[in-house]
């Protein structure tokens, strides 16, 4: 994988991809490379068909951390094996 710095983003720029990232819930490097894929007419994909990588982040959501600790808690039971059923 190539790395390359990009220097001269101005504010409108910056926010610009700020603002992608955030509506996309994407990092600022995801949303500079489908910015940069998109002005370079190679489409939104990465070329890489055989991979899924976070295309299906958009559709399945996130939690909040208090979401999060809910469900942690929930599942807090199952953690703990019964021994007298392995025996």
């Amino acid at each position: 994988m190539n790395q390359i710095t990009v220097k001269g983003i101005d504010d409108k720029l910056s926010a610009s991809l700020r603002r992608l990232a955030k509506r996309e819930g994407i990092s600022l490097n995801q949303a500079a490379l489908r910015l940069l894929r998109r002005g370079a007419g190679l489409g939104e994909g990465s070329g890489q068909s055989d991979t899924v990588g976070a295309s299906f982040d958009r559709l399945i959501g996130s939690w909040t951390q208090s979401e999060a600790d809910e469900m942690d808690a929930a599942l807090e039971e199952f953690e703990t094996m019964d021994e007298a059923t392995w025996r």
